[in-house]
């Protein structure tokens, strides 16, 4: 009798058990970052990274791409963003981090030549990408993603500053907007998502 009781409390809690793993797959992924449901492809743009190679959005078709408009001159924001995308990356592993492409995109164009913003955006991880282009250039693309960028005048340390919207936006690896990361997600967040979308 206490045998036949041990296996059904055994029987019930393995019961239990697969259904909690079956409910933690099966559940909806509640996402850190904001949701978008695009009807159209993110539009698509060339710009220029270190040596003069080209750069599109199209090269990267079955990745996760970020997008990050900042410069190198920036003080704070631009190097905190970059060394969150940078803890996400170690964060998912380098298997995973494979299929992600992290673009940093300036809009600095008077200095951060393609050399500059490239060796920039790698200085915080390997794969990162750094372009750039020309002033009209980006303010096209800037406009495509919602992106604001205004030169302002700075101090004589600082020189002028580039006011500049903060976020990161997140294509998919159809070509599809599918989040945007405001200023300050923290790394664990950016990751948790990402690992979703390569699940």
């Amino acid at each position: 009798m206490v045998k036949r009781i041990v296996t059904w409390l055994v029987a019930i809690v393995v019961l239990f058990g697969l259904l909690a793993f079956a409910y933690q797959r099966l559940k909806p992924h509640a996402f850190h970052g904001m949701v978008l449901q695009s009807p159209k492809p993110a539009p698509d743009f060339t710009l220029v990274t270190e040596g003069g190679k080209e750069v599109s959005l199209k090269d990267f078709r079955g990745k996760i791409v970020l997008l990050y408009f900042g410069y190198t001159f920036c003080p704070d924001v631009c190097p905190t963003t970059m060394r969150e995308l940078a803890r996400a990356m170690e964060i998912l592993g380098e298997k995973k981090a494979q299929k992600v492409q992290v673009i940093m995109i300036s809009v600095d164009p008077e200095r951060d030549t393609p050399e500059v913003v490239a060796e920039y955006a790698r200085n915080f991880y390997p794969t990162f990408i750094g372009v750039t282009g020309t002033l009209d250039q980006l303010a096209q693309v800037a406009t495509m993603y919602g992106i604001y960028f205004k030169k302002n005048e700075g101090t004589a340390a600082t020189g002028y500053l580039v006011d500049h919207t903060a976020t990161v936006t997140v294509i998919n690896q159809e070509g599809y907007i599918k989040l945007i990361f405001p200023y300050g997600t923290p790394a664990k967040d950016i990751a948790d998502d990402l690992a979703y979308m390569l699940r």
